[in-house]
């Protein structure tokens, strides 16, 4: 495994390979969601690269870009037993200038939801995956469905500016006791930890709504946040996989999404009907 800290000796380094490549975005931390989604490009790709890259335009002014948690040799270790050929730690100044272009997010789906309590988190989110994949020119990359709306938009970047470049959907992983693998869990104390999985289990609740014909999302709304208390939620929506909204919850072609916070951690997960 190479590391390789520029994005011009990356592109460099590429362009000598040989087969498509498979590419792996992350901020580190690495967990087993990580490792499912750098198995999957093992799997379909001949070359593997992985990003870790604290990406500071995404963070809004007092969220954890300081503190956000950083483990290089860990991450190493992980990228090194699950095959990764490159590892690409790039910094803030490699990735950034003075007076930069930027990406701006739609203005309707990507100040919705999350968007809604991080207004220009999307942008920044859009902005770095669109300068990685121009560093590394992947056949394919892959994004948890934990973390959907950014998928989502993220598919619609690479539709929309006709990027030859296939996003390819990976489920999301979860611990032992149902809770989203996240590099934020670490944040999390025992008792919020606890308190935490009330976002698993209302979404258990709703699929199992769903299982047995209810399709009133309002009504599935209800029952969830009645689960949810004493969260602080920040939303439960049920939306169609472009992520309008709904009135009637249809099997095979919807999400039900929650942001919730334990403790100050914000945690987001969904089910996929």
């Amino acid at each position: 495994m190479k590391i390789v800290r520029t994005p011009q000796e990356l592109k460099s380094l590429l362009r000598e390979e040989q087969g498509n490549i498979g590419f792996v975005p992350t901020m580190g931390a690495l967990h087993s969601g990580h490792r499912t989604l750098i198995g999957a490009a093992r799997r379909e790709n001949a070359i593997v690269v992985v990003s870790i890259f604290v990406n500071p335009t995404q963070f809004l002014e007092g969220e954890d870009l300081d503190k956000y948690p950083r483990r290089e040799e860990a991450d190493r270790k992980v990228c090194e037993l699950s095959g990764v050929d490159y590892l690409f730690y790039p910094t803030a100044e490699t990735m950034y200038g003075h007076d930069e272009v930027s990406l701006n997010a739609p203005n309707v789906r990507g100040y919705i939801l999350e968007g809604t309590s991080r207004p220009g988190h999307f942008s920044g989110v859009l902005t770095v995956v669109m300068k990685l994949l121009n560093i590394v020119r992947p056949e394919r990359a892959y994004f948890g469905k934990k973390d959907a709306q950014q998928l989502m938009l993220i598919q619609e970047m690479a539709r929309q500016l006709f990027m030859d470049v296939t996003i390819v959907p990976c489920d999301t992983v979860r611990d032992e006791d149902g809770l989203a693998l996240s590099s934020r869990n670490a944040y999390l104390s025992p008792a919020e930890r606890a308190e935490a999985l009330k976002i698993p289990l209302s979404l258990q609740k709703a699929a199992k709504m769903v299982g047995r014909g209810v399709s009133d999302p309002d009504e599935v709304q209800r029952e969830m946040l009645a689960m949810l208390a004493p969260l602080e939620v920040d939303h439960v929506a049920i939306v169609d996989r472009a992520f309008n909204p709904v009135t009637r919850i249809v099997p095979g072609n919807t999400i039900i999404l929650v942001e919730a916070i334990s403790g100050t951690t914000r945690l987001l997960d969904n089910i996929w009907i």
